[in-house]
């Protein structure tokens, strides 16, 4: 079956120039297993590369001829199967699709081959941390064939994309659906900052509980704490039972309350638990392809638990400075919400001097500034004496690329650490900035909190 279809493909690039100029940049050598048409195709790649047209029979003739790799025997099975080849006609769509199929199935082949060879020890070059990026690498083998935005000639394009609305996930916090214009797109990578115990995964749970109300499937990748206690939180939030309540709550109350907020919702979550610093966007690939083969779960959102404890696909082993790493890992993540077409939610931690802070700026990020840099939207969760005192928390913007960060730069918001949720305030105190604003045309309408859980009570 592969042989014949690469003896298509390598008939077709003789022949059709359309055909070429879409997978011609995907093909590799490595894919053909005859070496007949791998010299074949070998040869029309470095002729279309030097003259952006198809080499007749004759020039491939020639150039085979030409090289000093061949014995008198390859040369003539060449010929053969040169002389042998004529025009067919094929579904143009059909064949550029099978042959990404062959070239994927072909990658995936090839790589676990290498797997197994690092898995053995026969690598010395690689160790079996390279084995999942392999892999994944090979399973996301597909033909883009988009050379860019052309100003002129997709200038519709550029206005219809003006005027669409834009998919977001919203959040369940009046504020931050006003700072974002409504919620997180895809594609991004967005980052709260905050010190030790303020309310990092606090954060990042209650989101991640309120986008499962919405009916959306959320990945949670924790790399802190065991997967139960994340699930723990999102129980208390969910279930609206203090944590520390949780393990004397009858079982038939827990069902009944699980199975409530089940019907409720079409949404999904997954919590997996990485050893600390061990993982890195390889694994995660690994993950989101694993997670659709076996349990056909899609993620909406990804929560990763937090950045600083990710490890780097890029400098595994490296000795690098922190500022290097850090960055790394931000824009690995990145580029790891661009893939996968998703937002992606993460934390860092303050340095020391802005840990306990009642004012806390990019400076603080802790071990690196290339984070802010990468990252689309980052924030500061702030705490003192006398916020907790009142069961509240302050966000200030750092960074926004979604709107003007100097608008609502300050807000504060409730917190109930025993349920591990969060609330609107109606009163701001003094803390808000002389531009704050209370337009409501930027935002979605927000579910009302108070009846939120009113159905899970027994």
């Amino acid at each position: 079956m592969s042989e014949s279809i690469e003896h298509l493909v390598v008939n077709t690039l003789v022949y059709s120039q359309d055909f070429t100029r879409k997978v011609l940049p995907h093909l590799k050598s490595e894919y053909f297993e005859d070496q007949n048409n791998k010299i074949i195709f070998e040869e029309v790649s470095k002729y279309f590369v030097a003259y952006d047209n198809l080499p007749t029979k004759e020039a491939l003739s020639i150039e085979v001829e030409n090289r000093k790799d061949l014995t008198e025997s390859n040369f003539k099975d060449v010929q053969v199967l040169l002389n042998n080849m004529n025009e067919e006609p094929h579904e143009s769509e059909w064949l550029v699709d099978t042959t990404e199929k062959w070239c994927r199935d072909r990658a995936i082949y090839i790589a676990l081959l290498e797997s197994i060879q690092i898995a053995d020890g026969n690598d010395e070059k690689k160790s079996r941390d390279a084995i999942p990026s392999i892999l994944s690498n090979a399973l996301g083998v597909s033909f883009d064939n988009s050379v860019g935005h052309d100003y002129f000639d997709q200038a519709d394009d550029r206005f219809a994309f003006y005027h669409r609305k834009e998919d977001k996930i919203p959040f369940d916090l009046e504020f931050f659906n006003k700072i974002t214009k409504g919620g997180l797109p895809n594609k991004t990578l967005n980052v709260a900052l905050a010190g030790t115990g303020v309310g990092k995964s606090l954060f990042m749970c209650h989101c991640a509980a309120s986008n499962i109300t919405l009916g959306k499937n959320v990945l949670y990748i924790t790399m802190e704490m065991a997967e139960e206690k994340i699930a723990e939180r999102i129980d208390a939030n969910l279930l609206n039972v203090d944590c520390r309540q949780l393990d004397k709550l009858p079982k038939v109350m827990f069902d009944s309350k699980i199975q409530k907020v089940h019907n409720k919702t079409k949404g999904r979550l997954i919590v997996k638990e990485y050893p600390t610093a061990s993982a890195h966007v390889g694994h995660f690939k690994a993950l989101l392809q694993e997670l659709a083969i076996k349990k056909s779960f899609i993620p909406d959102i990804i929560y990763i638990d937090y950045l600083n404890i990710c490890a780097s696909a890029r400098y595994k082993g490296a000795i690098v400075n922190s500022y290097t790493y850090v960055k790394a890992i931000a824009e690995e993540l990145r580029g790891l919400a661009v893939e996968s077409d998703v937002p992606i939610i993460s934390a860092t931690q303050t340095t020391r001097s802005g840990y306990g802070s009642s004012d806390v700026d990019l400076t603080d990020t802790s071990e690196s500034f290339g984070l802010p840099a990468t990252a689309d939207f980052m924030f500061a969760l702030i705490s003192t004496e006398e916020l907790e005192e009142m069961n509240q928390i302050m966000v200030k913007q750092l960074k926004n690329r979604y709107n003007d960060p100097t608008m609502n730069k300050r807000f504060t918001l409730g917190l109930d650490r025993n349920k591990m949720r969060l609330y609107d305030c109606k009163e701001q105190g003094d803390i808000t900035d002389s531009n704050q604003t209370d337009d409501k045309d930027d935002v979605i309408p927000l579910p009302d909190m108070s009846s939120k859980f009113i159905d899970f009570k027994i």
